[in-house]
């Protein structure tokens, strides 16, 4: 049986590409479309759960998120929520989970900043409640077992929600749901495991996607979402050119079941890069999960050295990206941030380094219940603007309005997958011309959240 021309084909099956495909068969009049995967398996490298906190984000206990970021983010995560909790129950259970959440504030300085945060959150997010020391000893005992009496805390939480979630059976549904939708429609549905995407090339109105296995596949229009492979892909083609990758490896550790929940900490406003947290380990019971530690690592992927050759291409170093890199280092936060993260790596040392940070969390634990994660942790791609010579916070978006795009998104880019799908479904109408069944796409994922406006949708050359 031939291939088809697609309408529109994705490179990357993360959660990220899974939630497209899953939108363009769900919502959309399309004759045929398609996902190509390297691995044999779909949401395997940064989705999957080994490799970021498995943590929906709503934007209430991060708080590095202003008002109007967590309004767009808690839109998105009530996305993912919708969809999963409208599977059956034996599916649902095994992609999102339920535990309490809470963002833990130490010393009076911490403690005035979450109780003013609180007044202006809590109209968004009416389940949020202000948490005094009783009430954290209440919901997690650890965090008050062993603290000095005299210690202000406070935290601001809840305790009936879905916080958690496994992208890699979410990424699984997404597959499935969409075929079944395809199949109903007699819609060209192809999800090609274990091929590689060699070259991209434009042949007039055309695309051509080189595989060393299915031969060349053709569309109309594509969408790469590969992480950091996806500006080396625009690189290649020309575009982004005035964009780097410096990917940011982190690292997590082990330790008994102290915490119920998740707890968060208050953000260093002056670091982009995530406070240390606590999680439950929605793979691994009886254990809670600490981090991320932050690493620059010279990788598009964290356990694949054949990566590094694909980096130094991506990178591409200059005075622009030196200067940048340069003035990073000068903060002194950063500074100090970028040297102790990197002595997380250093075995022995980095146990005994990393109990002080996880002991404001949790006072009681010692440097015995400390343990590496192995094997645990992914690389996000933050890029670089060299033009500004400056990096380029949340997800971007390179759109010269071809007919091809190209998807960075780091965290948090699995809570954000089908809202980042749905501005790349509406891009592709705009260019392509076919319908969207916006009725059902409100009445599905949206259930009277904010539908996206026309103003909040990118222009066709827009770079996010």
């Amino acid at each position: 049986m031939s291939t088809p021309t697609y309408d529109v084909l994705i490179v990357g099956g993360g959660v990220s590409g899974t939630a497209l495909l899953y939108e363009l068969a769900r919502y959309t009049d399309l004759k045929a479309i398609g996902l190509v995967e390297k691995y044999d398996h779909v949401a395997i490298v940064n989705s999957h759960g080994r490799n970021n906190s498995q943590t929906i984000h709503c934007g209430d206990i991060e708080t590095n998120y202003t008002l109007d970021k967590a309004k767009v983010t808690k839109r998105t995560a009530g996305m993912v929520v919708n969809f999963a909790t409208k599977l059956a129950p034996e599916v649902r259970d095994k992609i999102v989970y339920k535990y309490p959440k809470m963002v833990l504030g130490v010393g009076e300085h911490e403690c005035d900043f979450l109780r003013n945060r609180f007044t202006k959150f809590k109209e968004l997010f009416p389940q949020m409640r202000l948490l005094e020391r009783d009430d954290i000893a209440e919901l997690e005992p650890k965090l008050v077992e062993g603290r000095p009496s005299e210690q202000p805390i406070v935290a601001m939480g809840s305790t009936d929600e879905y916080t958690a979630v496994n992208y890699t059976t979410l990424s699984e549904a997404f597959v499935e749901e969409g075929r079944k939708n395809a199949d109903a429609k007699g819609m060209a549905y192809d999800v090609h495991l274990s091929t590689a995407v060699e070259d991209i090339q434009q042949d007039g109105e055309l695309f051509k996607v080189k595989t060393p296995n299915k031969g060349t596949l053709k569309a109309r229009y594509v969408v790469v979402s590969a992480g950091g492979h996806s500006l080396l892909f625009a690189h290649k083609m020309g575009y982004g050119l005035d964009k780097s990758c410096l990917p940011m490896a982190g690292s997590f550790y082990f330790t008994p079941k102290v915490l119920n929940g998740k707890v968060y900490t208050v953000q260093n406003e002056n670091l982009p890069f995530a406070a240390v947290h606590g999680d439950p380990d929605v793979l691994v019971e009886d254990k809670t999960r600490f981090g991320p530690t932050a690493l620059m690592l010279p990788l598009l992927e964290r356990y694949n050295g054949k990566t590094f050759f694909e980096f130094v291409k991506v990178l591409r170093l200059d005075r622009n990206v030196i200067k940048a890199l340069w003035d990073l280092m000068k903060v002194r936060d950063i500074r100090r941030y970028i040297f102790k993260n990197f002595l997380f790596e250093v075995p022995v040392l980095r146990e005994r380094l990393f109990l002080k940070d996880v002991q404001k969390i949790v006072p009681s634990l010692t440097v015995k219940e400390v343990s590496f994660a192995k094997g645990f942790g992914g690389v996000r791609p933050q890029l670089i603007d060299k033009e500004q010579k400056k990096l380029v916070m949340g997800e971007a978006k390179i759109n010269p309005g071809t007919g091809i795009v190209f998807n960075m998104t780091p965290s948090p880019g699995g809570t954000s997958c089908l809202g980042n799908a749905e501005k790349d479904m509406y891009l592709a109408q705009e260019f392509l011309g076919f319908n969207v069944d916006k009725e059902a796409f409100e009445r599905d994922l949206l259930s009277g959240e904010i539908p996206l406006t026309d103003l909040e949708r990118p222009a066709a050359s827009s770079l996010m």
